[in-house]
């Protein structure tokens, strides 16, 4: 969907995805290093809304970032995007990219809102058949999944922190 800056051009409307991420890297979501989520495939030329479930021991669904559109370059590229937000991380990002081929992702952070959420039992019960998500996972081609998003987006906001991406 398509709607119009506050300067009349047009603006693509976020993509609603649910994709895993450990405890610890949200948590610095919360801090000066978390200005970019760098991934190994990701979508392109679109905002995402990631909706965040944090992986075992966790196991909840629990927050939502804003993400900017994509930057799509090569790992060594990605990799000095790290390494401005914080000395010492580009060469792991680097690794981590380079080990599944010739692109990679670096998704600049908008805001982070964190909810009381849903635990790995409750999504159970709420989605039949559920599973950790591997990847990302298209929120509006599963209705389910639309429905528990739409549901975490109800609840009241626990905390909230917007960041300034640096590039």
């Amino acid at each position: 969907m398509v709607h119009e800056s506050l300067f009349g051009l047009p603006e693509l409307s976020p993509v609603p995805v649910v994709m895993s991420l450990d405890a610890q890297r949200y948590e610095r979501m919360w801090s000066v290093d978390g200005t970019h989520e760098f991934r190994r495939r990701f979508l392109t030329g679109v905002p995402a809304q990631w909706f965040v479930y944090l992986t075992r021991p966790e196991g909840r669904l629990c927050a939502v970032i804003d993400l900017g559109a994509a930057i799509v370059d090569t790992p060594r590229e990605i990799a000095r995007i790290a390494e401005r937000v914080s000395p010492g991380e580009g060469a792991l990002v680097e690794e981590y990219l380079a080990g599944d081929g010739e692109v990679g992702y670096a998704m600049p952070v908008r805001r982070v809102r964190e909810f009381s959420g849903f635990t790995d039992t409750e999504l159970g019960r709420m989605l039949d058949g559920f599973q950790p998500p591997e990847g990302h996972v298209l929120v509006d081609d599963h209705p389910g999944w639309r429905a528990v998003c739409d549901k975490l987006l109800s609840g009241a906001v626990l905390r909230e922190t917007t960041i300034s991406p640096v590039y």
